[in-house]
């Protein structure tokens, strides 16, 4: 999603926008010069919950209740893939190290407004096995308070209160988890950095009016990384919505795997070719992320999405 995460890619340039990141300017609190006691940065005190309008798995927390833990506070919103690619982990090191005094909060931060239901929440949670606090920041205001400018986006916090480590977006799950473990008093354990994304030469394409820039208008796209739509298609800030009859997506990319985040009012079963092969078909009901192609194959591919009716909305692609 936008401002989601960064990823280097030496290629031709020396920083590509990939797998749905938008790189934008954070102003990143400066480090006080003097080291924590386990050795590690030390960035100031963690800001207070701010603004929360409603906790999950969880009654109220406060920065001040959770002195004397070791926490990870992790912004996140349920249908961007690359916060979900990093749910996993983030499981992983709360079951692993709760009895030992971590703790996870998910804090999380709607991108769009259907993110802004509790209910929809509750069901992503559900869906990614979820079981530490999460709090609702429909208003971004701990967002805010932290400066924040990345989903996902992960702030260290020690046992004194104070910010000792940051990552922004996905991969370096071996260093967060070794500065987790610093923190609780255990040893360096190995483990994996993450999965190789480089391959990956697309960026994040938003269909809505606010952030459109990879649309272009006629049958087929023949630049790649654009889209085009056929058929009555209404534009709005966040999203398109087919209107009329059915409709077509033609997409060009370079990547392996495609998403979409999407919702239809009536469920919508889609038929997907990619470089003319027909594709398992989806179907598309409530607004979260949808797989739409599934491959190995990292190199340029044209996908042709057939919509058979109206009411289907589109937000954005991602690729993974």
């Amino acid at each position: 999603m936008s401002k989601r995460s960064i990823i280097v890619w030496v290629g031709v340039v020396a920083l590509v926008i990939v797998a749905g990141l938008y790189v934008d300017s954070r102003q990143i609190v400066m480090p006080i010069p003097s080291p924590t006691a386990s050795g590690q940065t030390n960035y100031g005190p963690a800001p207070e919950f701010t603004g929360i309008t409603g906790w999950l798995n969880s009654a109220p927390l406060t920065m001040a209740g959770l002195r004397g833990k070791v926490v990870l506070i992790d912004f996140w919103t349920y249908s961007c893939i690359n916060c979900i690619r990093t749910l996993p982990y983030v499981t992983k090191w709360y079951d692993t190290y709760h009895d030992k005094g971590f703790v996870v909060v998910g804090v999380h931060t709607p991108e769009f407004t259907f993110e802004q239901d509790a209910n929809n929440v509750k069901d992503a949670i559900a869906r990614f096995g979820i079981h530490y606090p999460v709090a609702q920041d429909n208003d971004y205001a701990t967002w805010k308070a932290y400066q924040n400018e990345y989903w996902p986006a992960e702030y260290l916090i020690d046992q004194s209160g104070n910010i000792v480590h940051e990552h922004f977006g996905e991969g370096e799950y071996d260093v967060t988890e070794n500065a987790i473990r610093a923190l609780l008093g255990l040893p360096a354990a190995s483990g994996s950095a993450g999965p190789d994304l480089n391959g990956i030469q697309s960026p994040e394409m938003y269909f809505g009016t606010d952030r459109q820039q990879n649309y272009v208008s006629g049958a087929t796209p023949t630049t790649l990384n654009t889209f085009t739509l056929q058929g009555q298609w209404k534009f709005s800030p966040q999203n398109v919505q087919l209107t009329g009859g059915s409709g077509k997506i033609v997409l060009k990319f370079h990547s392996g795997k495609v998403y979409i985040v999407a919702s239809s009012a009536i469920p919508a079963v889609l038929s997907i070719t990619v470089d003319g092969k027909t594709q398992p078909s989806v179907t598309v009901k409530d607004p979260q992320l949808y797989i739409l192609f599934d491959s190995d194959e990292y190199t340029d591919h044209t996908i042709e999405i057939s919509v058979p009716q109206s009411g289907f909305e589109a937000f954005t692609f991602t690729f993974g």
